[in-house]
């Protein structure tokens, strides 16, 4: 059993202790709280110290508990920091700034509070007199360009106004509060620092290993900036290559990687480098033949084996090579995909789940040849099929967990250089064209949006725009015209797939122009009384229908429903996905 150090303390008994002489790692995040993290801190500790604004009536007995610092002494005797981190960092910002504003002061109690602080920010000899030359603290973290102003700060006091730093503007509020604080209470100005000192608590929790300091880490619920999931696994990653003495290559190699996903990723939950890990995961489960569709924590996937994953040589270097082969679909490189495929994958990026990525990354690292490029002719029929796949899936068995039965058992058929069939899953086509008739195309339903850009651009002529163009779904057939004229019979085809096509955000069409006759001009485009033009749409087929018709009625769109959802069908059967009976 992992044995651990608990016992909570005052920040005086923790700072002071001569044993106190901490690091922060190179695998750490860099510092990140700002001012309104500095804001809660010290109206928290001034309500604690000053009840009601009146020094008077402050227990003595009472503590302020200020949460945990996790540690472990590394081989050098220092405390590396694994939790914690950003609540330290700050707690010093703010000491240093009392000890400068104590100054010469000469009174008994600043003098006292004067020396306490020092004992904590500096170590000290054996009659307790600090070295003001060496720190309780030293920052290593290999992406923080500001590491050393924080050190430099702790040992002058000083900060320049152009020093744009998080250290700085923290330190820097904290000197406005403290100077705020002694012209509103001149005489209880040493009993703000003192309360600190001697009734804020703190958790510290010191591990024997680096390993059980992680672990009781991703069991705490932290106030602070909580590591991520990569950043546990950077610290796994840097242990092991600090053994190959390749420490500084590593760190090279992660800055890299942040700074890439960091541009490329935009993920709901977790960090951009949390999602790199995610994708890569998909890959090594099916590697192990993992088809269950119940998923593991990204954290608990990668630590099975004492994270034996990271410690592959070939771990690192695919993560690289599987970012860049992302950052080139997302900038939609075209020396790298022809329009072929880059169609395929605008199309994808409107799918109704983003269980394609997924996909996507196992197809690219099986099947990647030496120059890390795919076959284009193979490429092109594994996305048209998921195209087809994942979109008629959504309409017989709708959700993204119950996607994940069949894409999982076919990312095993991917890296065992089987066929992508979905032979367990085929469609019956009656079923799956009852499902799509019955369907209501509301606006808000993901794959009413995936439908419509499939529709738009499935058409090679079509023009492809930047991933990042806006689109609007646009009722072709206003509801503001059924509200006034009430021309449709059946009201449910305002929602029908075939009224509704994708339309530029941009084209920002007035709502008194609700009659088709109106929206012409927005469709095709047109020049102002003022003799502005105003681009037309991009949308192929929605120019067509401004040019060849006067007005959009209810059999246009029965029609153009029946249309869709035919050749839809038809698509599907050219990638043998319909059932053959």
């Amino acid at each position: 059993m992992s044995k651990l150090n608990v016992d909570q303390k005052t920040i005086m008994l923790l700072f002071s202790d001569k044993k106190s002489d901490f690091l922060i790692p190179d695998y750490q995040r860099p510092y990140a709280w700002e001012e309104g993290q500095c804001q809660t801190l010290w109206d928290d500790i001034f309500s604690f110290a000053f009840p009601d604004n009146n020094s008077d009536k402050f227990d003595s007995n009472e503590e302020y508990f200020l949460g945990s610092i996790v540690t472990f002494e590394n081989d050098n005797n220092k405390k590396e920091v694994i939790d914690g981190q950003q609540r330290l960092t700050t707690l010093m910002l703010l000491l240093r700034a009392f000890y400068a504003k104590f100054g010469n002061m000469q009174d008994e109690n600043s003098k006292s509070t004067r020396e306490r602080i020092a004992q904590c920010l500096w170590k000290t000899n054996e009659f307790g007199q600090p070295n003001l030359n060496i720190l309780k603290i030293d920052s290593e973290v290999a992406t923080d360009n500001d590491k050393d102003e924080f050190l430099e700060i702790l040992k002058t006091g000083i900060v320049n106004k152009d020093q744009k730093s998080n250290y700085a503007k923290n330190y820097r509020f904290f000197q406005e509060k403290i100077d705020n604080f002694l012209s509103e209470y001149p005489s209880y100005f040493a009993y703000l620092p003192a309360r600190i000192l001697g009734n804020c608590i703190l958790l510290p929790i010191e591990a024997e290993s680096q390993d059980t300091a992680l672990r009781i880490f991703s069991t705490l619920n932290d106030r602070g900036l909580p590591l991520s999931d990569a950043d546990i696994f950077k610290a796994q990653f840097y242990k092991h290559y600090s053994t190959k003495n390749q420490k500084d290559k590593f760190i090279e190699q992660w800055k890299e990687l942040e700074e890439i996903t960091g541009r490329i990723f935009k993920p709901l939950n977790g960090t951009p480098m949390d999602e790199l890990f995610t994708r890569y995961m998909y890959f090594i489960r099916a590697k192990q033949g993992i088809k269950s569709s119940t998923t593991e924590a990204l954290r608990k996937f990668y630590e099975k084996g004492k994270y034996s994953i990271l410690k592959q040589d070939d771990t690192l270097s695919n993560l690289k090579i599987l970012v860049d082969f992302w950052h080139d679909v997302y900038n939609q490189n075209q020396e790298r995909f022809s329009t072929k495929i880059l169609r395929k994958l605008f199309i994808l990026n409107s799918a109704p789940n983003g269980m394609w990525t997924y996909f996507l990354s196992v197809y690219f690292l099986q099947n990647k040849n030496e120059n890390n490029q795919l076959e284009e002719n193979k490429l092109d029929e594994f996305l048209n099929k998921t195209i087809a796949f994942v979109w008629a899936f959504a309409f017989t068995n709708p959700g993204v967990n119950a996607l994940r039965t069949p894409i999982y058992a076919e990312m095993v058929n991917i890296v065992t250089d089987k066929t992508v069939n979905f032979d367990e899953h085929k469609f019956d086509e009656h079923t799956l064209r009852t499902a799509m008739n019955n369907f209501e195309f509301k606006n808000g339903r993901p794959i009413t949006r995936s439908m419509l850009t499939w529709w738009a651009f499935k058409d090679d002529q079509q023009e492809i725009p930047f991933l990042n163009t806006n689109f609007d779904i646009e009722h072709i057939f206003a509801r503001k015209r059924q509200e006034n004229d009430k021309s449709l019979s059946n009201t449910k085809l305002l929602e029908a797939l075939g009224n509704k096509s994708l339309l530029e955000d941009k084209i920002n069409i007035r709502a008194s122009d609700y009659r088709f006759s109106d929206k012409i001009k927005y469709y095709k485009g047109f020049t102002t009384d003022k003799g502005q033009h105003k681009a037309g749409s991009i949308i192929s087929e929605l120019v067509n229908i401004a040019d060849n018709k006067t007005d959009f009625t209810e059999q246009d769109i029965i029609s153009r429903s029946e249309k869709i959802v035919s050749e839809f069908i038809e698509f599907l059967k050219e990638k043998k996905l319909i059932k053959e009976y």
